[in-house]
């Protein structure tokens, strides 16, 4: 016992073990079975069988464990994201001094908030074809210039570096850093992104960071990262999380590798294998060079040896008797194909000519036609009959007597000249 520094009394003293075990008690004794409703986030399940993870809301979150014996009976496999209710009873882990539910029956509850922004962001950029596989772009052979967005502190970066050094010495890599979790960390991603396209130089990029919670790795699930990724300009290489981790990144992204370490692996192929092949083709190149310039002599060998280059005077008699055979031939072809023309252009010239004397005396008779036609619609010949046409002074032909008036001057065509007049009214 010990007396209370504020004059309240004595009070006991407990050890960190002694206090651990009465809130155990405590919370066990009085609470008894619990259900939680909630969602799942950052489960584990080690090579044990037990199930841990945490059970979140708003604003709390509890940590949960599924022992193996009752994971047998869950009918459904718990992924981060998950709304749930678990049934278990409250227990106190007296080594950290936490407290637990101890989960023995779980069911789903509908999609957690996460989740199900996951998937509507996912069916929205799948609807607008950002994850068509035809927009996929093929990674450079042996690319000279590597860019890296990731945390330049976390284990991804050393990872990817570690492996571009054993494969490929010297190579060039250029790290766009960013926060890869966190408020702004998206933000920051797309930045990093946009950065390395402005560069100019770099011909593939990994994007990424270690496993996490669907807490840890959301910023890889943001609109603005997916945007970023899609107007690159450089095939990108989505590395996020682990083998069972997908993001949105990954389905934006040229290709998906399941860890850092495996795209640093995709990226570039071992030094040593490059030099390798290059050698064999190399061999290879030489191997049929030699092949062909063996085949070129063996025929050069056999021309040198032939008829025509042992006696050139006989092979030169042979082919003059023969251009003197073609051109007999020719000669009697072409005289019989000209008589031949020569009649059938006589033949032809004597249809033209009676065609066109049809044809002319045809237009010539319609040409007299239009002649007397024109000639029964001429005014003057109408004037000649002792009909007349009178003009204003504008030049309009007067057709009534209300159309003019006195003092007005007029101008009279008669069928052999005309006259002019003044209008007198009385």
């Amino acid at each position: 016992m010990s007396r209370d520094q504020t004059g309240h009394g004595e009070v006991r003293i407990f050890s960190v073990t002694e206090l651990t075990r009465q809130i155990r008690v405590l919370i066990e004794g009085n609470l008894g079975g619990v259900c939680v409703e909630g969602e799942l986030s950052n489960i584990r399940q080690p090579p044990s069988g037990h199930c841990y993870f945490t059970i979140k809301d708003e604003s709390s979150q509890i940590r949960g464990v599924i022992w193996r014996s009752d994971m047998r009976g869950l009918l459904f496999v718990p992924r981060d994201g998950m709304r749930i209710r678990a049934y278990g009873a409250l227990t106190v882990y007296e080594r950290d001094g936490s407290y637990q539910i101890v989960v023995k029956r779980m069911e789903e509850g509908g999609k957690g908030s996460l989740q199900a922004a996951f998937e509507a962001l996912k069916k929205k950029l799948s609807d607008e074809g950002l994850f068509a596989v035809e927009r996929k772009r093929k990674l450079p052979l042996l690319p000279r210039h590597i860019g890296v967005v990731t945390s330049p502190t976390g284990a991804a970066i050393r990872d990817i570096l570690n492996v571009l050094r054993r494969r490929f010495p010297n190579l060039h890599v250029v790290i766009s850093p960013a926060r890869v979790q966190g408020t702004g960390a998206a933000q920051e991603i797309a930045a990093a992104i946009d950065l390395l396209n402005r560069q100019g130089c770099i011909d593939v990029m990994i994007v990424g960071r270690g496993g996490g919670s669907l807490e840890d790795l959301w910023c890889f699930n943001e609109e603005i990262v997916a945007r970023a990724i899609e107007r690159s300009d450089i095939p990108v290489i989505s590395a996020v999380g682990h083998e069972t981790d997908f993001t949105i990144c990954d389905f934006v992204s040229d290709l998906r590798a399941p860890t850092p370490s495996a795209a640093a692996e995709i990226v570039v192929g071992r030094k040593d294998q490059f030099i390798a092949a290059l050698r064999e083709q190399t061999a290879t190149m030489a191997r049929l060079l030699r092949h062909s310039l063996l085949k070129s002599r063996s025929r050069f060998t056999l021309a040198a040896r032939s008829y025509v280059f042992r006696e050139p005077g006989n092979a030169a008699r042979v082919y003059r008797q023969k251009i003197a055979r073609l051109k007999d031939q020719i000669r009697h072809s072409g005289a019989r194909q000209f008589r031949e023309g020569q009649q059938h252009s006589d033949d032809l010239a004597g249809r033209m000519t009676q065609s066109l004397n049809m044809m002319v005396a045809m237009r010539a008779q319609q040409a007299r036609s239009l002649e007397r036609q024109l000639a029964a619609y001429n005014p003057l010949a109408v004037l000649k009959r002792g009909y007349s046409i009178t003009f204003n002074a504008g030049g309009r032909a007067v057709r009534g007597a209300s159309e003019v008036k006195a003092g007005e001057r007029l101008r009279t065509r008669v069928g052999d000249g005309e006259f002019k007049s003044e209008v007198i009214h009385e």
